[in-house]
């Protein structure tokens, strides 16, 4: 085949490309499924944000999908910020309290004791802070084994480097 373009001696060979027939002429070979435009699948992803001013119409964003650990990052850093107790109050309290009309109630003691505010929080206070040292502690020795999930016996291996009694526990499970 000859191109327009080139001379008549010299022959270039052209592009071959498929021809097709229009749809209306086309059989039908399968039944199609339905194609959601991309506009109309962004809308479920978008927000309404208004503007400053009263008159300019509000705009739509399409909300953008944060990295992996960026929200995880992000409530490391609130928490590191905040000085709130992290347990609420009220339900430690109740708990406290519970726990202590049991131990009274197996030692034989008909009494409840009474619990000042102040030493609530002193308990929870001090709680929390073992906790949260624990796990990390915990985390360091998940991360020493080249893991990123912390596990029961990551807390049973910190438990036992700082001396703490760990067959309690065990003597527990047995019975």
């Amino acid at each position: 085949m000859v191109c327009r373009r080139c001379r008549p001696e010299r022959s270039c060979r052209m592009a071959r490309t498929k021809q097709m027939l229009p749809s209306s002429s086309r059989p039908p070979t399968a039944i199609k499924r339905q194609v959601i435009p991309l506009n109309r699948r962004l809308e479920t992803k978008r927000q309404l944000r208004k503007t400053d001013g009263a008159d300019e119409p509000a705009i739509l964003r399409a909300l953008k999908q944060p990295k992996k650990g960026v929200k995880a990052l992000r409530e490391i850093r609130h928490f590191q910020r905040t000085t709130d107790l992290l347990i609420p109050r009220l339900p430690f309290q109740r708990l406290v309290r519970e726990v202590t009309h049991e131990i009274l109630k197996e030692r034989g003691i008909a009494e409840d004791y009474r619990w000042q505010s102040n030493a609530l929080l002193a308990l929870q206070e001090a709680g929390e802070v073992y906790l949260t040292c624990l796990f990390e502690d915990t985390n360091l020795a998940a991360i020493h084994a080249r893991r990123v999930t912390i596990m029961p016996r990551d807390i049973s291996l910190v438990r036992r480097i700082r001396g703490e009694n760990v067959t309690m526990l065990r003597n527990k499970r047995t019975d």
